[in-house]
């Protein structure tokens, strides 16, 4: 299952300063919306905006046409800091959402050990955070993320931190886990070649309003010759 996310001409920020400004913005079910823009152009912002978490100052925020009024089981964040509670084991971690949601503790085990497997972490339920690379706490928090069957999955520079080696090897995993699942993904980045591997389309928001809107062409492969796309993006927000 998958959702729409739409914005009609959506101000976020505080009234007469809005750090976005009139944001039409269209994401379909099912598909992987790259944002990207220098610091400060309101990308985290819309993420959040489309979290639920801050309300907006004009326009409309709508998921499946209807008023996004808050955060909901519907919508999962990820961010650059993985935010793992240092005190819970990977497993324990991972079952949050579904305690929070009131799973019984024998319900979500089945879940959790699926989601440990799919994301090549079988047989690390019982470690700490401390006891993690980087890489394995960020599949800690996408295994945190999705194992409450969420529509939308909106990423905050999940990969940022990441040698290269390892991040490339994350984005393969997301990719994986999509092609599955299928579930609306919005991932915020900085970086062109990501947003262009990871992206059917790419935002690119300038200033706190949307600067340009591109399709990118498949296949969804690293070596892949997106060379006058990548020209393109770097000249619209350089």
């Amino acid at each position: 299952m998958s959702l729409r996310l739409t914005a009609r001409g959506l101000d976020v920020g505080h009234p007469g300063r809005p750090v976005l400004r009139g944001v039409e913005l269209d994401v379909a079910p099912g598909e992987v919306l790259t944002v990207l823009g220098p610091s400060g152009c309101g990308k985290s912002t819309l993420l959040r905006a489309l979290a639920g978490l801050l309300p907006p100052t004009g326009g409309e925020l709508l998921a499946d046409g209807r008023p996004l009024a808050g955060p909901g089981a519907d919508r999962a964040l990820v961010f650059q800091e993985d935010g793992l509670l240092p005190w819970r084991t990977v497993r324990r971690n991972v079952e949050l959402p579904l305690a929070i949601a009131g799973s019984k503790r024998a319900e979500r085990r089945a879940p959790v050990a699926d989601w440990l497997a799919r994301v090549g972490l079988e047989g690390h339920g019982d470690r700490l955070p401390r006891e993690l690379s980087g890489g394995q706490r960020q599949r800690v928090q996408l295994a945190r993320a999705l194992v409450g069957a969420p529509k939308a999955v909106l990423m905050d520079e999940p990969f940022g931190a990441l040698d290269p080696q390892t991040r490339a090897a994350m984005q393969q995993l997301l990719l994986a886990v999509w092609e599955k699942e299928r579930c609306t993904v919005v991932f915020v980045t900085h970086d062109v070649d990501e947003a262009l591997l990871l992206g059917d389309r790419v935002a690119v928001l300038a200033g706190g309003t949307l600067a340009a809107l591109h399709d990118v062409p498949g296949p969804r492969d690293p070596a892949a010759d997106r060379s006058a796309l990548r020209a393109l993006l770097l000249t619209s927000y350089a």
